[in-house]
């Protein structure tokens, strides 16, 4: 079977055109992930939704699709955390230190991803030291190669497309509970909806800097996702008021200066903290998101102490 019938779902005109079915969508991303599709189709279903914006249905099915690639298994997670933000606005990954938080809280965590078109002080992989033993970290091109391959259409089209919102979505290591960041606000319902569609019970999304999970500290935000398989819209209001871009230009942080203390930074740890928070929340570490924020400061206060606090 070629990807032409799909195309022609999508792409047939005002009136005669239709989204894609989940079971469609698995198919057709099925196909694709297997090598079965030309790339001229493959290019013209991507940008026709990338053009008309995708349901959820589409997106639950090219993330089912998705999750039957995976090469090798990774380690058993509590908490699936997704990285993969674009674009040279980027500062350090201060929410890697925040995932170190949560596994000293005792929770295992699971990182993938792969960022392209950043500054090195941006650099995801280049401070995985500071990760710790709790939190794993996965590298797109050895967890799918044909994923890795879709990803990088994006040099070709100058686009993103829908593969970007299918990682976020695809929690490879089958975790019970996934944090995700967004870039753009009106997908945060979207990964919702279709996290609920593939059986994902606890969720928690927010628009993060670059589109990673990662709070900003002098921002109401708000929290959408899924708890017990409920959807809900929580507020996270603002932690400091201490106003200003999270990422400045310029303004590279040293994140092993800040983890170990040799840097004073009120903001960056606030970010850290608020960020630890959420997925905290997510977790059902803390009942509310108040709760969570008191739990993080803790965790960053005893951050050196042999016996860590548990959740």
């Amino acid at each position: 079977m070629s990807l032409a019938p799909f195309v022609r779902i999508v792409a047939r005109g005002a009136g005669r055109a239709r989204p894609l079915t989940m079971e469609e969508a698995q198919g057709a991303m099925s196909l694709i992930l297997q090598g079965r599709a030309a790339p001229e189709a493959v290019g013209a279903l991507l940008m026709v939704l990338r053009l008309r914006g995708e349901t959820p249905d589409e997106i639950a099915g090219f993330t089912a699709a998705l999750r039957t690639h995976v090469s090798g298994k990774l380690p058993t997670s509590d908490l699936d955390w997704p990285s993969y933000a674009a674009g040279r606005s980027r500062g350090a990954a201060l929410f890697l230190l925040a995932a170190r938080l949560v596994a000293q809280a005792g929770y295992r965590v699971s990182l993938h991803g792969w960022n392209s078109h950043q500054a090195a002080s941006a650099s995801v992989r280049e401070s995985l030291d500071l990760a710790g033993t709790g939190v794993t970290y996965t590298p797109l091109e050895t967890l799918s190669p044909a994923a890795f391959k879709l990803l990088n259409l994006r040099d070709t089209f100058g686009l993103r497309s829908c593969i970007n919102t299918v990682l976020r979505m695809w929690n490879p290591s089958q975790a019970p509970v996934s944090v995700q960041g967004v870039f753009h606000p009106s997908y945060r319902g979207l990964q919702a909806r279709a996290a609920d569609l593939l059986g994902q019970c606890d969720l928690a999304i927010i628009k993060g800097g670059g589109g990673e999970f990662e709070r900003h500290p002098s921002k109401d935000i708000t929290v959408f996702g899924l708890r017990d398989g409920t959807h809900f819209q929580t507020p996270a209001h603002a932690l400091t008021g201490n106003t200003r871009r999270l990422h400045e230009t310029g303004d590279d942080i040293d994140l092993h200066g800040l983890w170990f203390g040799a840097i004073k930074d009120d903001f960056a740890v606030a970010t850290v903290t608020g960020t630890a928070a959420l997925a905290l929340f997510a977790l059902k570490a803390a009942p509310t998101i108040a709760d969570a924020d008191t739990l993080a400061h803790a965790l960053w206060d005893t951050r050196h102490q042999p016996e860590s606090l548990t959740a």
